[in-house]
């Protein structure tokens, strides 16, 4: 019954009003034990279900609109996420290919933050060997990830190193305020959030809702998002703690940790709407995944989005430290990518 699965369309929903979590005597939390048992009983359920549900023979949809919980304007608000979600997608797939094509002929990624955010780190990329036939970076259309407007990539590991840092984010409904994250060889090796005056509380904190009782996390994922028409009207109606992750990834920048975005499916061919194979699909723990499957999984992988008004820059660098912009003071300035630039230019956000 499983092998004939076809793949979910899935409507998502939002508008509820964001959840701030509040410390109180009342609450529970299981004992290291319990989280344990969990986090083993989840990488199980996931290696069951992607032997029996095979990716290379399914497919996907997600699209998200607003209810009226999202208050008054909810009609506006519906409207627009139409226009969002029904982007001419010949378009952006044109106006991402050079962004890929610069990528590609880069050795790793430069982000800096601005506005008080303290992200500055190196992004490693995959080498390719035949620029004619093999790209780093999946040019995203909305054929399976509704709306359009992202290219992204499974990073190297060694050699990603740095900071970044979000001076608010909602993650999985749940608010994050000042959380920096210090990588080393693609790696968390550190992770702070200002939640919690009390230093414990804050690590209690981040172990259940962002490292998932892990004891840390890769960066599965690394992307650009380019959907500024998203970006505009999540500050035109203040929807920032309630935009889903489907519609807030593609408003900046983003780094997922966990798995990466090929998760169980890296030995399936993936080509760009130009022809091009994708290469970039696995790191060094999906790499183990033939050998030991539960050390090449984590079975999460979560988005952590640079909003355009927080990002300095973001440079492609070559080993002959060659630096070529793709953003620069929240602006995309490569030749071609001009109408990328107008909604944040009528939001006259410096």
């Amino acid at each position: 019954m499983a092998a004939v699965y076809g793949g979910p369309a899935c409507i998502e929903s939002f508008g509820e009003k964001a959840f701030t979590p509040v410390k109180k005597e009342e609450k529970t939390s299981a004992d290291s034990q319990t989280k344990k048992l969990f986090t083993q009983y989840s990488a199980r359920a996931g290696e069951i279900l992607n032997r029996y549900v095979k990716g290379e023979e399914r497919s996907f949809t997600i699209i998200a609109f607003p209810t009226p919980a999202i208050g008054e304007r909810f009609e506006d608000i519906f409207r627009e996420t139409i226009d969002i979600n029904t982007l001419n997608y010949e378009l952006y797939r044109d106006m991402q290919q050079i962004i890929i094509d610069t990528l590609d002929k880069a050795d790793y990624v430069h982000v800096l933050g601005r506005n008080s955010n303290r992200t500055d780190i190196n992004v490693q990329l995959v080498d390719i060997t035949d620029p004619n036939k093999e790209t780093k970076f999946e040019n995203c259309v909305a054929d399976v990830n509704i709306p359009v407007g992202e290219v992204f990539t499974s990073p190297r590991l060694e050699g990603t190193n740095g900071i970044l840092h979000v001076k608010e984010v909602f993650l999985n409904g749940i608010q994050f305020v000042d959380l920096t994250l210090e990588f080393k060889d693609g790696i968390i090796d550190n992770i702070t959030c200002g939640n919690y005056e009390d230093k414990e509380e804050c690590k209690k904190f981040i172990d259940t809702y962002l490292l998932f009782n892990h004891d840390t996390l890769p960066l599965g994922e690394f992307a650009i998002g380019t959907n500024t028409v998203a970006y505009k009207a999540t500050k035109t109606y203040g929807l920032d703690s309630i935009m889903p992750i489907l519609i807030a990834e593609k408003t900046g920048p983003h780094f997922a940790v966990g798995d990466t975005c090929y998760s169980h499916e890296e030995d399936v061919e993936t080509f760009n709407p130009n022809g091009k194979k994708i290469v970039a699909k696995e790191n060094s723990f999906s790499a183990k995944r033939k050998t030991d499957m539960q050390a090449a999984y984590f079975n999460c992988h979560t988005d952590i989005t640079i909003p355009y008004d927080e990002l300095g820059s973001l440079s492609a660098i070559k080993n002959n430290k060659e630096e070529i912009f793709i953003l620069k003071d929240g602006r995309f300035v490569l030749d071609g990518l001009e109408k990328l630039n107008e909604p944040l230019d009528e939001l006259m956000i410096d």
